[in-house]
């Protein structure tokens, strides 16, 4: 079931996406080379907590962070460790906060000093793919157009699309009813409704599109070793439009 969020409901997630992208903010201008992942994921977890949010990720199903911290062929749910960072790879970085029994979802990619030109307009096209589908979600729009955008944007560079991965409604819950997949008809899907709140979150791969489970049982590699990117941004469909909550 679809939970349509009130414009309380939204107030308070407002607050919760800020933190988020506070957080990402900050990350960005901390991030370099010779850093671990375990100190992003310290960084990550201080911040949200001095200000006033709980790191939603931090035991959620037995994850054990507050960051999911992705290096290069990581598409998703790196576990941050001992591994260091080095200059020349991309760096992604997914954080969640909770206020007020509200979630806020948001992820980047970040590049490491000078990187490669592939993985540049791999970054570009991912961040092109998310804005194109935020104007998809839109009032009496099908769902499968947000994912049709994503799609049509990321493959006409040649990139592959993860079909085992997908977005969501977010709300009281990290992880509700819709998912909102990066692939697909732009005729599929329900119809988009005020106070529906979604993450949408392009994963987008270098080269093929298949990924695989890391014995960890958390961390999402690309099949082929080829670099991947993340963003994501907590959506909401209001009558003016889309609200991207996530912004500082």
């Amino acid at each position: 079931m679809i939970v349509l969020k009130t414009a309380e409901e939204i107030e308070i997630m407002r607050r919760a996406g800020r933190i988020a992208a506070m957080t990402l903010d900050m990350v960005g201008e901390s991030i370099e080379a010779g850093m671990t992942t375990a100190q992003i994921d310290m960084l990550v977890e201080d911040f949200i907590r001095s200000h006033g949010a709980i790191p939603a990720f931090k035991n959620y199903q037995g994850y054990p962070a507050s960051a999911c911290v992705s290096i290069d062929d990581e598409v998703v749910h790196g576990i941050p460790g001992r591994r260091v960072i080095h200059e020349g790879e991309i760096v992604s970085v997914d954080v969640g906060t909770i206020v007020d029994k509200f979630y806020g979802d948001s992820a980047r990619t970040y590049a490491i000093g000078p990187i490669s030109a592939d993985k540049k307009r791999l970054m570009d096209t991912t961040q092109k793919s998310l804005q194109a589908a935020i104007d998809k979600a839109r009032k009496g729009n099908r769902l499968g157009q947000i994912s049709a955008a994503v799609q049509q944007i990321a493959e006409r560079e040649g990139f592959g699309v993860v079909r085992q991965l997908v977005g969501h409604g977010i709300g009281r819950k990290m992880h509700e009813e819709p998912q909102v997949p990066n692939f697909g008809s732009a005729h599929d899907g329900p119809e988009l409704e005020v106070g529906m709140v979604l993450a949408i979150e392009p994963m987008i791969n270098l080269g093929t599109y298949d990924v695989k489970t890391m014995p960890d049982g958390w961390t999402i590699v690309t099949a082929d070793g080829r670099p991947s990117a993340h963003f994501e941004h907590t959506v909401a469909i209001t009558e003016d439009g889309p609200e991207i909550l996530t912004v500082a």
